[in-house]
Order: structure tokens, then C-alpha cells, then sequence
């Protein structure tokens, strides 16, 4: 194995995709199908999903956490964003499963497929789907746009499970225990939530509230699972009625003594299977709040033709976005003992480059034995991204037994680069996502150039100040700025909002080209993470990513009139993620005088924050990687 980026596994002669394939169309071919869409997706429209819902992986060998598979009698084609194009190309070669590469929204795509499968002498096409995991909004984009095309007609199918059936092996529904999020971290009761929901409810004229997606559930009822990998969330759904809570959930899943003090709060625990009979059940004229983008295509239908709908966010979206002060407290010592970890693999690190065997598997391993040794530790946020030179230019890259880059031996460097690191971890206190790139070796002038223009676009856009409300979208630009000047961009966005030991990625902010809508807006308490990049294909990337919290700026004139230019309340972000920036990889010609302050009061701040929760080597090294430039 070379320093350069190991190939990612391919498909190889031996591949069970043909077979798998080979069964499904015989399938399609038994119910009258001519394609089958099977997405990424849950029944609660969940990011990472369950083993259960992984039909897109199992059938085309694509593993990227993001895509769609189409599958015809004669083609099939994996439907994805440029995070995941090298990785596609690689996992899909071989298998018969062809690769579309999306660059805008992804039902056009979709229907140009269909289009030119050939099928004009038919008199009408069926597209099959699992509408119990398709998100409504998409589903009926779909279906309007499938109702427009011609020769043949296609029509929507989405009330089976497609999969019903030919995955023999096909994984049962998880079982792990649901436990409570308890004081002093949840510092809001389970019954203050219901409250405030209740409230929302009223205002919006609503009787009855459905939340499927996890981490609504797992934050309005202060409850976490590990359901899903890396978030701390359990299968489930909500009824949310005026004066009671009736929660569906694997039996065995909620103890006797939790369930009994769930009641305590008017929180009824039923089986998950019970969940679709209730809802289709609901006595007419009841007024039932939904939220169209966190529910699916198959819970929409089971609503019941006498009772009104209305579709608004899910309250508990807004709510757990906004973090309390006492919230806001405990993140921050969760970032500090989360720098800390990183302080103690760091200084590790670069002892044994050049005189230990080290890999990008070796990476992930030590990074994570040291934020295990932490308080309040629970698992790692996202699967962590080490990406050594070619491979940190893929976005989402991860190592693996099979296909992995060294960068070390007992002999010395395999060969010089850059580095990319992207990690993060569940703590009882809050959820963390950082992302750091640094010197294997001496960087090159092109690649300390680079990461200078992603630093500064990181550095533009937490020094930022705007009002009170700005749609998080419109803040994008102030990050892509520097490396716009130069010709340059990145295809993601550039920041996520980060839940509360929930999610690393939630709504409803999004700092990125997104279309703005009003519930974007910025509010104070919302975290969001900040992370511009550069990525040269077969060489290198950069990313560098710290974690915001939107603070109130107090007004410079308290009493200005309305109309006034300097009226109006204001947030500016409080960088909360606390590690070292490699300062050695800087074109420090590129850098302004107010650049340099910013970034030599961060890392001050990182040396004071952090000295008490190392010694050492961590120390050494924390004090080395803080110097001011």
C-alpha cells in the first residue's frame, strides 16, 4: 500500500449486488413494475438509518450516507452529490449499477432517467417506491413530476415495501433500552416541553401533533437510545394531544420504573407497530399539526379524510435549536473536554509520525480512545474522517480495513502532506464536530495558499455580526468570499446546526446555498458549525471547522429610534470548538493585521481553556501549537 490514497473497495467478480439485483427484478417483473426507487431514508426520515432501512447500500454496494437507487429491468443507476462521486465511482465499478452524478435537485434526475429507459411503446409505467420512508414533500414533488411525462405515462406506486420479501437475511427492528436525559444536563422538564408545545398548538389551532423524526422525540420527552449509530436517539413516534402523550416504541425497549414515570407526565407508552392503526383512528374534526418536510409520504396518508391538517414546523424543531443558558454552559465544558482529547492524541501524534507504524485506521482508533477517557462521554458523533492527502479530498471519506492510506513507519514518513481530520463526540453535556488539517512533514507553498484562503473565509464568517433573524443562508457568501476572489469554492455548505447530545446535524438553520425560508432565521442559543474547504482532487483537501453559538451583541445605542441605522438587536458567534489551528500551514503574507488578533486571541483563549485539563505531553504540546504568530 502506498502514501497515496488507497483505492476505495470496488465491486469485485465474486459481488453479491448481480444476485441481488437479479432477485429484485424478478420481483418488479411479478408485481408489473418497470423501476424501483429505493432511497436513504426511514420511517422518521432519520440521516443515518437503522440496518433495517438500508436497502440502497444492500442492493447496490454503495455505502455513502446520502443517495438514491433506481433500478430497471435492464439498468440501475446510484443518484448522489459531489461529496460521494470518487467514492461511487469506486464502490460501484463492476456491479452493473451506473452512477448519476446530481448537481441540482434530485426529481428532475430522476424522471430524465425514466424518460430514457425506452419504454415509449408501453401504455403506462409504474415506478414502485416504499412510501412508509419517502419524505411527503419529495413524494409528491415526484409524483407531479412523473404525472407530466408522456410516452409512456408513469404512475406512482407507494404503498408496499418493496423490499417485502427478497432480503432473506434483512435486519429486525433495533433493540436497544431507552433511558432518560436526566438533571442536571436536561435542565428543562419533560413537562415544561409538553407545555410549551401545548402552547404552540393552541396558537395554531391545532388539537393533535405528530413527531416522527427521532431527535424532535428524543428531545421533547428528555429521552435518548442508540437506535441509530452515532445519535443518541431510539425509534418512535409521538401522539401529541392537548392533555395527553401517547408514545410508540418497541416493546421491551421502556422499563417498568421509566414507564411509570412517564405516566407521572401523561406519557402512555405503546408498541411501535401501534403507531399507523392510532393515527388512522384519529375522531373526526380533530385539527392535526403536522410538519411537512419531518414526516413521511405513508404517515400523511393514514390521516383520516375528517380531520383538517395543518402543516407548519414542528415546534420542538425551533425549540431544541434555541439552547438555554444552562445548555450553553455544559457545551462548553463538553468542548473543553473534548479539546482536552484532542490535545492528548495530538501531542501522541506527532511524537510517532516517522517513528511508529501510523495509518488513517490508527487515527480514528487513538482519537477515539482518548475522548473515551472523558467525562460524560457516550460515542462518537459521525464516524471520524482521516483523510491523508488525496483522500482528504473527499468530503466524506472514510478508512477502512480494506481501503486505507499509511503515513508512517518505524522507518519514517511514508511521505509528506496533509492531513485532514474530521471527529466529533456524543457527550451527556452536548454534541461536537471539529475539523482540523496539519502539516505531515514541510507543506508545499500551493498547499499553504490554499489552507490560508479556507482560514480566512472560517475567520470571516465567525467574526461576523448581523441582526437578529437573518436567514442563516445569506450568511454563506461571507465564508466563500476569500476563495471566491481567487476563482475558488467548495460543493457543500458551509454550516449545520448541531443538536443538544442529539444529532450532529439538525435544522432548521443552514449556512449554505439552500433556497431561504423563514424558519431559517437566526435566533440566539442556535449552535451551527462553520466549515469552508478546498479539495484538489488526487491531491489534497482542506476543511477547517470550528462549532458557533449565536450570542446577543448588546446594542452600541440602547434607545435608538426605529428607522434609525443603528436601531435593531444584533448576534454575533461565539466560537465554542477548542483545539489549535496549525499555524504552520499559513501563507502568513496572506494574512491582515485583524486576521492575525483574531487568530492569536483563539488560540489564547484554546491555552487558557484547556491548561487545566492537561499535563505533559498534551501540555507541551497544547503550549507549542498556541504561540501567537
Amino acid at each position: 500500500m502506498t502514501a497515496s490514497a488507497a483505492p476505495i473497495a470496488s465491486a469485485t467478480a465474486d459481488s453479491p449486488i448481480p444476485a441481488r439485483l437479479s432477485a429484485l427484478r424478478a420481483h418488479m417483473a411479478q408485481q408489473g413494475w418497470q423501476a424501483v426507487l429505493l432511497p436513504s431514508s426511514d420511517p422518521h426520515l432519520s440521516e443515518y438509518l437503522p440496518e433495517r432501512w438500508q436497502g440502497r447500500v444492500h442492493f447496490s454496494g454503495f455505502t455513502g450516507s446520502s443517495g438514491t437507487l433506481l433500478v430497471a429491468a435492464e439498468r440501475a443507476a446510484v443518484f448522489t452529490d459531489s461529496r460521494y462521486w470518487t467514492q461511487a465511482e469506486a464502490e460501484l465499478a463492476g456491479s452493473g449499477v451506473d452512477l448519476v452524478k446530481l448537481d441540482g435537485a434530485p426529481v428532475p434526475a430522476y424522471t430524465q432517467w425514466l424518460q430514457a429507459l425506452g419504454l415509449a411503446g408501453l401504455q403506462g409505467a409504474t415506478l414502485a417506491l416504499d412510501g412508509s420512508v419517502m419524505g411527503l414533500a419529495q413524494t409528491q414533488q415526484l409524483a407531479d413530476a412523473l404525472a407530466a411525462l408522456s410516452a409512456p405515462a408513469w404512475r406512482l406506486h407507494a404503498t408496499d415495501d418493496v423490499l417485502d420479501g427478497i432480503w432473506p437475511e434483512r435486519p429486525g427492528l433495533p433493540s436497544a433500552p431507552v433511558f432518560e436525559h436526566l438533571p442536571p444536563h436536561a435542565s428543562t422538564s419533560r413537562r415544561d416541553k409538553l407545555a410549551a408545545l401545548r402552547e404552540a398548538l393552541r396558537a395554531k389551532g391545532a388539537s393533535h401533533h405528530w413527531v416522527a423524526t427521532l431527535d424532535d422525540l428524543a428531545w421533547l420527552l428528555n429521552l435518548r437510545g442508540a437506535d441509530v449509530d452515532y445519535n443518541p436517539v431510539f425509534l418512535g413516534h409521538a401522539l401529541v394531544s392537548l392533555d395527553a402523550v401517547q408514545l410508540f416504541v418497541g416493546e421491551g425497549k421502556v422499563d417498568a420504573a421509566l414507564q411509570a414515570r412517564l405516566a407521572d407526565d401523561g406519557v402512555a407508552v405503546r408498541p411501535y407497530a401501534d403507531a399507523l392503526s392510532t393515527l388512522k383512528t384519529l375522531p373526526p374534526g380533530s385539527v392535526l399539526l403536522v410538519d411537512p418536510k419531518r414526516i413521511t409520504w405513508g404517515l400523511r396518508q393514514a390521516v383520516p379524510a375528517g380531520v383538517k391538517v395543518v402543516e407548519a414546523i414542528n415546534p420542538s424543531t425551533l425549540a431544541k435549536s434555541r439552547k438555554t443558558a444552562a445548555e450553553a454552559a455544559f457545551i462548553r465544558e463538553a468542548m473543553a473536554h473534548d479539546g482536552a482529547a484532542m490535545c492528548a492524541f495530538y501531542a501522541w501524534l506527532e511524537q510517532a509520525l516517522g517513528r511508529e507504524a501510523v495509518s488513517e485506521l490508527t487515527i480514528d482508533e487513538r482519537m477515539t480512545a482518548e475522548r473515551e477517557k472523558q467525562p460524560g462521554y457516550v460515542s462518537l458523533s459521525f464516524p471520524t474522517i482521516a483523510g491523508f492527502n488525496a483522500n482528504g479530498a473527499l468530503p466524506h471519506y472514510r478508512a477502512t480495513p480494506e481501503a486505507f492510506a499509511w503515513l508512517s513507519t518505524p522507518q519514517g514518513l511514508v511521505a509528506e502532506g496533509l492531513l485532514l481530520i474530521d471527529s466529533g463526540a456524543q457527550y451527556l453535556g452536548g454534541t461536537t464536530d471539529i475539523t482540523r488539517v496539519w502539516a505531515i512533514g514541510t507543506p508545499s507553498a500551493a498547499q499553504k495558499r490554499d489552507f490560508t484562503l479556507v482560514l480566512k473565509g472560517t475567520m470571516a464568517l465567525s467574526r461576523a455580526r448581523f441582526p437578529l433573524g437573518t436567514l442563516a443562508p445569506m450568511l454563506d457568501a461571507i465564508a466563500r468570499a476569500p476563495l471566491w476572489a481567487e476563482g475558488l469554492d467548495f460543493g457543500h455548505g458551509t454550516g449545520h446546526g448541531v443538536g443538544y447530545f442529539l444529532n450532529v446535524h439538525e435544522g432548521p438553520q443552514s449556512i449554505s446555498k439552500a433556497v431561504p425560508n423563514g424558519d431559517m432565521a437566526m435566533q440566539a442559543g442556535m449552535v451551527t458549525s462553520i466549515e469552508p474547504g478546498l479539495y484538489r482532487p488526487g491531491q489534497w483537501g482542506i476543511r477547517i471547522e470550528n462549532l458557533v453559538l449565536n450570542v446577543d451583541v448588546p446594542p452600541a445605542v440602547p434607545d435608538a429610534e426605529p428607522g434609525a441605522p443603528d436601531h435593531g438587536a444584533y448576534l454575533a458567534f461565539e466560537t465554542l470548538s477548542l483545539c489549535p489551528i496549525d499555524t504552520r500551514c499559513i501563507d502568513l503574507s496572506l494574512l491582515r493585521d485583524d486576521e492575525r488578533q483574531w487568530l492569536n486571541g483563539y488560540h489564547a483563549e484554546v491555552l487558557q481553556r484547556l491548561r487545566p485539563l492537561v499535563s505533559g505531553d498534551a501540555l507541551r504540546w497544547l503550549a507549542l501549537r498556541t504561540q501567537p504568530i
